[in-house]
């Protein structure tokens, strides 16, 4: 214990460093469990939309959606989002939610502003289309 103290007198720094980290990553974790969003796997999703009638909203551009995207799933863009232009997804505020994006990092952002803006049951899919598509889940190609 006595090193302990000495390193950490010898390096305040370095100390301090690892200090904001775990500090971080606690608030991180905080905030994340007390986020009314939860994040579901490709399964969980699968389960969604066949027992509850879940929409899937992918926020990717247009393009990287023409390319492929999970069936039956709306193409909506983080932008659009944003705006508030929701389309045809303003009447599923009470339908469950599931948000793609490519990794799952944006759809993050997405799915908070969706719940802002009064949809109850919002979920990200954990990995995105990455995700999806590594696990030789089906998608369709548009023209």
């Amino acid at each position: 214990m006595t090193q302990f103290i000495e390193f950490l007198g010898n390096h305040p720094i370095m100390a301090s460093a690892w200090v904001i980290l775990f500090v971080l990553l606690v608030a991180s974790y905080v905030n994340g469990a007390m986020s009314g969003i939860k994040m579901v796997n490709s399964h969980q999703m699968t389960m969604m939309v066949n027992r509850e009638n879940a929409v899937v909203v992918d926020i990717r551009k247009p393009v990287d959606f023409n390319n492929g995207h999970i069936t039956d799933s709306i193409n909506l863009p983080l932008e659009k989002i944003n705006k508030e232009q929701l389309g045809a997804l303003e009447k599923q505020k009470k339908s469950p939610i599931v948000v793609v994006c490519n990794a799952g990092i944006s759809a993050k952002t997405a799915a908070r502003v969706l719940s802002k803006q009064g949809f109850e049951n919002v979920s990200v899919l954990t990995g995105g289309m990455q995700t999806w598509t590594s696990a030789n889940l089906p998608v369709i190609k548009s023209k």
